[in-house]
């Protein structure tokens, strides 16, 4: 590729949009071009990247049998109705019609649409197992797009499903796939931690994620520093450890209380206790009922509320509480009771590991202390609903470290969550009988994965792609006036193309197109090599070559040129 003729060009400045690094620079740079929030273009440099990132993912599902095909965008409404998902997902499901009036779905992800393909074919147990895959565009109306790629509402994923004949054969798919996805992001220059995860809307009975530790991601996980234990906030199990196993259980009592002590600070400060000796009642609706919810919890603890919505069996439906669902229940934030009112009552496990609470029945003036879960009042069950920390110990005494990542890609086992649920998803087993496939499914964001790897190789100068995705193995650079210069470098340009290496030739001659340009975009796209033909270089038979990553340069003779690649 010639540099006049491409388009999508570097530009000078910052194009904003964003403060993360990798999102400045890939529109800076010429990858991508937004078109309105949470959509993209892929500009020719960006789709490059793409689709090498493409061909990575694709070279590793092959290479374990998987076969790819593709299903349409449109989804029949029905197939989402048929599983009761059009109201369960975590994302605002996008739904148009046709002339006809038929009701499609925007595929935001494929399950039901694969299994709808597979039960079409009537499976023998003797065509199982199989792994079916795509890369297809997802449409997810995200309530907040964010990040450039990493949060968008149109992508393309690279989405596969399996299909076993029981749990006991799917543990060898599962497993193998989860080597194919660390063999993956490895092959990208990415190190991943394959992290405990909640399916959420997807379904099944456990997941992982694969996470890449960076400063700009939006999940939290836990880990041990054997990295025996890896999980993410929505999952990770702790010990509630005892607060105060040593003291005496008091009567309960109600006190006289100064009216500033309105928040947990303020607790703290007026009777000089930590947080986890006071009651914390945190207040949700359920989204499709007039349901409240109120979870009581230790004061020095958060509630997790994708624990509390497994628990309650309520994926996606859960909402904080307003102040008219306060003042529905005949009280005000801050004034929330830990029983008597009118709604569910959850607790956490952490009501068993104080003696002797303080709050619980807060008025203007008065509240109770000496209260003692299981004495004084109970919830309809205890649970895990809290949010791990940092330094929390697991069962087996060993710490938890609190980080922060992108999430790259996620594996499911679904067993028969849709299998079950769709008529006729079965296969016929060696006596003549229907049985439901057993099901895995396995996603990758590509442009997600583009944006973490650009936020992990870049420098002051701009991005430092690894060579297996780089739009260009070489960029060749003639700088100067002399037409020697020119001609030379549209022969080495030639012979490049010939054996096959990527080249982006930088052909400007106008009098703008300075050495210190010309360099400069190149260290912006974050191609790996450079190649430099000047006047004094080809004085000296020679030309320079410039490795982008490591900075290191090296002259070579012009006929040992096209050797180097």
């Amino acid at each position: 590729m010639k540099y006049s003729q491409l388009f999508g060009k570097p530009v000078k400045e910052d194009q904003g949009g964003s403060e993360m690094r990798s999102h400045q620079l890939l529109q800076q740079a010429g990858f991508i071009s937004e078109s309105v929030a949470g959509r993209y273009f892929f500009l020719p440099l960006g789709w490059r990247v793409h689709d090498k990132i493409k061909a990575v993912i694709k070279k590793r599902m092959d290479a374990v049998g998987g076969q790819e095909m593709i299903t349409p965008t449109l989804h029949p409404l029905e197939l989402w109705e048929e599983t009761n998902r059009t109201n369960t997902t975590g994302f605002e499901l996008m739904t148009v019609e046709d002339r006809r009036g038929a009701a499609f779905a925007l595929g935001g992800t494929a399950e039901e649409m694969m299994v709808d393909v597979v039960r079409k074919r009537q499976i023998s147990y003797k065509e199982l197992p199989f792994n079916i895959y795509q890369f297809s565009t997802k449409f997810r109306d995200e309530a907040r797009a964010r990040g450039g790629l990493l949060r968008v509402r149109e992508f393309v994923m690279k989405d596969a499903y399996t299909f076993d004949k029981d749990e006991a054969a799917f543990e060898k798919t599962y497993n193998e796939m989860a080597e194919v996805y660390t063999n993956i992001f490895n092959d990208l220059g990415l190190e991943t931690k394959k992290v405990e995860a909640d399916g959420g809307y997807i379904g099944g009975d456990y997941c992982h994620e694969y996470q890449v530790e960076s400063p700009i991601g939006e999940g939290t996980f836990y880990e041990t520093e054997d990295g025996r234990y890896c999980a993410h906030e929505d999952v990770a199990v702790f010990e509630r450890e005892p607060v105060n196993p040593n003291d005496e259980v008091l009567p309960l009592e109600v006190i006289e209380q100064p009216d500033w002590v309105k928040t947990m600070e303020d607790n703290e400060k007026h009777y000089e206790l930590p947080a986890s000796r006071f009651l914390k009642n945190v207040v949700f609706r359920v989204t499709t009922s007039d349901q409240i919810i109120i979870v009581t919890i230790r004061g020095d603890l958060e509630v997790n509320k994708t624990k509390l919505e497994k628990v309650l069996n309520l994926t996606g439906q859960l909402e904080a509480a307003t102040d008219e669902d306060l003042a529905a229940l005949g009280t005000k934030s801050g004034f929330v009771h830990s029983w008597g009112h009118k709604a569910r009552y959850i607790g956490d496990l952490s009501l068993t590991s104080v003696k002797n609470f303080i709050g619980g029945q807060k008025t203007e003036t008065t509240d109770t202390k000496n209260v003692n879960y299981g004495r004084d009042f109970e919830c309809e069950m205890l649970a895990d609903v809290a949010k791990a920390y940092d330094g929390a110990k697991t069962a087996d005494g060993k710490t938890l470290i609190e980080k922060v990542g992108v999430e790259v890609g996620n594996i499911f086992q679904l067993g028969t969550h849709y299998s079950g649920k769709m008529k006729d998803a079965t296969y016929i087993d060696e006596s003549g009988k229907g049985v439901p496939y057993y099901m895995g499914c396995y996603g990758i964001g590509l442009g997600r994965t583009m944006a973490t790897i650009a936020e992990k190789y870049n420098d002051e100068k701009g991005l430092i792609w690894p060579e297996v995705i780089a739009p260009f193995q070489v960029y060749l650079a003639p700088i100067g006036k002399n037409q020697e210069v020119y001609d030379k470098a549209d022969e080495i340009y030639k012979a490049l193309l010939q054996k096959g290496v990527e080249v982006l030739y930088d052909d400007r001659q106008d009098k703008k197109s300075t050495p210190g340009q010309k360099f400069g975009n190149h260290e912006l796209m974050g191609i790996p090599y450079r190649i430099v033909l000047s006047e004094r270089l080809l004085e000296s038979d020679e030309a320079e070559i410039v490795h982008r990553s490591s900075g290191e340069t090296k002259m070579v003779p012009l006929s040992e040129v096209i050797d180097q690649f």
